[in-house]
């Protein structure tokens, strides 16, 4: 079920970020994540976040404007649909959306080819210096 994020999913989302960033971007030396975790968990309020639960969070998607922050799903629900309902569920709210994403997460970027988006251009991430892409998908 997806639903809306509430106050308290609070800890069990930012423990589910961190997780998988470390996870999904191991050319990244894990402390970045660390040294953002506060600074994250103040921000996450602020976003539109939808979180899908079956007994316990599986994943989440933040949205600002419609900007995709990430989706993040835990491991032992990843490629079971987890992600794709949760896109599904915020492209039905956006006429378009844009996301930037580690031009090395082969995996992330072959799930938004796959689910309508483009590759618009690419960057540089000053934060990391990791090349990232820049994504875009339009409601036809």
């Amino acid at each position: 079920m997806i639903r809306e994020f509430k106050e308290n999913d609070l800890n069990s989302i930012m423990k589910l970020w961190l997780k998988t960033n470390i996870s999904a971007h191991d050319f990244i030396n894990e402390n970045y994540w660390g040294s953002n975790y506060e600074q994250v968990r103040q921000m996450m309020p602020k976003a539109t976040i939808f979180v899908y639960e079956e007994n316990s969070i599986k994943g989440f998607t933040g949205l600002s404007g419609n900007y995709i922050a990430g989706i993040f799903v835990e491991t032992n629900s990843q490629s079971k649909g987890v992600g794709r309902a949760l896109l599904d569920h915020i492209k039905e709210r956006n006429e378009g959306l844009f996301l930037q994403v580690y031009k090395k997460n082969k995996r992330a970027i072959r799930f938004y080819l796959r689910e309508g988006f483009i590759i618009d251009n690419e960057q540089i991430d000053k934060n990391t210096n990791e090349i990232e892409l820049v994504m875009k998908w339009m409601n036809k």
